[in-house]
């Protein structure tokens, strides 16, 4: 089968990409390597997965329409795992019109490709941020998403929304994907994990924020993947007892479906500071600030749903998971000092 992976040199992406060819699929990757974060990073991610014999890779932005129709005709695309986007909750604040461009008329993009090409099944990645101002533990699927708190999680909605309608419109099954907090080897340096341990190991202090009193369901990248996968070959069917005098969320008379991924174990914030600093070696110097626009103070994942449809709940540890993710960060880096002092 071949799987158009968006977002293919992003973290997620990678990792889906790698398993999806040791399966035996053929992988076209596209992505449009913006410089939000490191792009050195992007570029060795995707220089791993060509070395792949059935790996395409394709420097392509979702935000331009003919140039993502020309791709799903050559490469006659069966089933899209859509995880381009910009992504980052405070980012959204100084920078909108970067999620307006990827992640709506991107988003639109893919979708209006799905229709024409006659897609078989669109997987796409929303956020658990879509919970918003939800304060009942843990976050549903089931549960109403009308209230969130950052530019970054309303056009996640918005994918949602819009997903549905081509779900109803066309009969594209569309599968939702809202991940929780994902971390490990080949990760986002903007992600909070990632900062904390650059500035451990370099001895610089580390911004904590809310003072500290923040949860979080981190979720390590190999349990992600499982449930894409599972998810991959399963497209939604719609379900005809669907109430509509009493709406569920989480599903529909369309075949939509829209599922958590998460570890279903928030962890405290200082709790997983102090698993970096045993995994590393060494103390933080902490800065305690207050809460920042667009945060929310805990993430907790039911997964209940995922559970039931494909048998899958994640099990790796945060002690495992931060051990790759440091061992990982240190050779790599590594080798990037090296490589740089060979140039120079």
């Amino acid at each position: 089968m071949t799987i158009l992976v968006t977002g293919a040199a992003g973290f997620v992406g990678y990792h889906l990409s790698e398993r999806l060819l040791a399966e035996g699929h053929e992988v076209v990757g596209i992505d449009n390597f913006n410089d939000y974060y490191d792009v050195q990073l992007k570029k060795d991610r995707f220089g791993m997965l060509k070395r792949h014999p059935y790996f395409v890779g394709i420097e392509a932005d979702v935000a331009k329409f003919n140039d993502l129709s020309i791709i799903f005709k050559k490469y006659k695309i069966k089933t899209v795992v859509h995880l381009a986007a910009q992504a980052g909750v405070r980012y959204s604040i100084t920078n909108p019109f970067a999620y307006l461009d990827s992640n709506l008329v991107g988003f639109g993009n893919v979708l209006e490709a799905c229709r024409r090409h006659e897609i078989k099944h669109l997987l796409y990645a929303s956020s658990s941020s879509v919970y918003g101002a939800n304060v009942k533990m843990p976050f549903s699927v089931h549960d109403s998403v009308d209230h969130p708190v950052s530019l970054y999680a309303a056009t996640k909605k918005a994918n949602e929304l819009m997903a549905h309608t081509y779900s109803h419109l066309y009969g594209l099954p569309t599968t939702g994907l809202r991940f929780f907090t994902v971390y490990g080897p080949w990760g986002r340096p903007d992600m909070a994990y990632f900062s904390f341990t650059r500035d451990i190991e370099s001895g610089v202090p580390i911004k904590v924020f809310n003072e500290g009193r923040m949860q979080r369901d981190f979720t390590y990248i190999d349990d992600i993947v499982e449930g894409i996968v599972r998810l991959h070959g399963r497209p939604p069917e719609a379900d005809p007892d669907w109430n509509r005098e009493q709406p569920d969320a989480g599903s529909s008379y369309a075949p939509y479906r829209v599922y958590n991924i998460g570890n279903n174990k928030p962890v405290e914030l200082m709790t997983f500071i102090k698993t970096i600093e045993q995994k590393l070696g060494k103390q933080a110097n902490l800065t305690y600030l207050p809460m920042q626009p667009g945060d929310v103070e805990a993430t907790f994942a039911d997964i209940d749903d995922l559970a039931r449809d494909v048998g899958f709940k994640p099990t790796t540890t945060l002690d495992e998971g931060i051990g790759r993710f440091v061992d990982w960060y240190q050779t790599y880096y590594a080798s990037r000092r090296t490589a740089e002092q060979l140039v120079r």
